[in-house]
């Protein structure tokens, strides 16, 4: 039979509710009550119940996280930031993403109603799939909530995100630097709001350039390798002329390196590459990507700290400062002086 806290109490000599204080650390008791009661609890081995703890204190000591997808990189830093920092306090994480049947808005609002569900103290959500006013919707619900990579109008307090537009500027202003003007984009998916900025940002770069947007070729792709490999070959079976090419993620851009070199075009010499988010994966490969970091890691650790000092009462420093940069690597040089030629159909 499992040791409970009344045999904890009873071993001890003191009452049920001193040693439940004790155990919980919450509330009065004395030094030697307390030594006694740990006494006995590891005389009798106890291991006290998580629901018992959870209803004592009104907290589950968990943290919820939704997350569209538990696929690819882009994710990865930010839960593992998470996990670390509550794990370092004694809390725990619980994980949701998006699956099962509906669309991507409709899976976001199960997830996190799969999160509200399991009683968290406070949960965090990244999507472009939710609409401002489903955030707006949970926070009535789950006041004590935190919205990573969105900036939503009402939240600011509850938001950590990077300036996607002045970090799509960045990597114009870089373009242009090394004497592009001739630069192919391949976007993500529109209904990114993120994605949306970081190509008006590079768009914005151009024009004071004198490039107009309707002079640079666009494809489209889903960010993930197939996806950036799919519009690579697009954008050279329709002739496009570049020296340049702008990919919204580094999946796409690794992607787009490999599709370009198998169609005879040298990477960096004839066409420069150039990504976005600085996973790690893009300093690994041949060439090294030159990429745009964003501190998605740091985003979900300082989202998480806000959490823990609402839900726990403790006072961990909180930052809402997270500059891009770009991270100059080997797969972006100087424009040739022709670019590259046109290529046409296969292969």
């Amino acid at each position: 039979m499992a040791t409970t806290i009344r045999d904890v109490a009873r071993l001890a000599g003191v009452g049920v509710a001193t040693a439940s204080r004790v155990i919980s650390g919450k509330g009065p008791f004395s030094e030697d009550a307390a030594q006694r009661v740990h006494t006995a609890a590891a005389q009798l081995g106890f291991r006290p119940s998580n629901t018992a703890r959870a209803l004592s204190l009104q907290s589950t000591g968990t943290i919820g996280v939704y997350v569209p997808s538990f696929k690819g990189p882009f994710y990865g830093p930010m839960l593992h930031a998470i996990d670390n920092e509550l794990r370092a306090h004694d809390r725990h994480m619980v994980a949701a993403n998006g699956a099962g049947h509906g669309d991507a808005r409709e899976q976001a609002l199960d997830g996190v109603a799969f999160l509200i569900g399991r009683e968290c103290d406070g949960i965090i959500v990244t999507s472009n799939a939710l609409r401002e006013a489903d955030l707006a919707t949970l926070r009535q619900r789950e006041p004590k909530i935190a919205v990573v990579n969105r900036d939503i109008k009402g939240m600011k307090a509850q938001c950590f995100t990077v300036d996607h537009r002045h970090a799509g500027r960045l990597v114009g202003e870089a373009l242009l630097a090394h004497g592009h003007r001739e630069i192919a984009v391949i976007s993500g998916l529109s209904d990114a709001a993120d994605n949306r900025q970081r190509i008006q940002g590079l768009f914005d770069a151009l024009a004071q350039a004198g490039i107009t947007r309707d002079s640079v070729p666009v494809a489209t792709a889903d960010f993930t390798p197939a996806g950036g490999a799919r519009a690579t070959d697009e954008l050279l079976a329709q002739g496009a002329r570049f020296s340049a090419l702008f990919c919204a993620n580094d999946l796409m851009g690794i992607a787009a390196m490999t599709q370009l070199q198998r169609a005879g075009i040298a990477v960096p010499s004839q066409v420069s590459v150039v990504g976005y988010d600085d996973e790690d994966l893009s300093a690994y490969v041949y060439p090294r990507l030159t990429t745009l970091h964003i501190p998605i890691g740091d985003m979900g650790l300082n989202a998480c700290r806000l959490l823990m000092n609402q839900c726990y009462g403790m006072s961990l420093p909180v930052s809402r400062d997270f500059a891009p940069a770009l991270v100059m690597r080997d797969s972006l040089v100087a424009a040739p002086p022709r670019s590259a030629p046109r290529v046409r159909g296969s292969r």
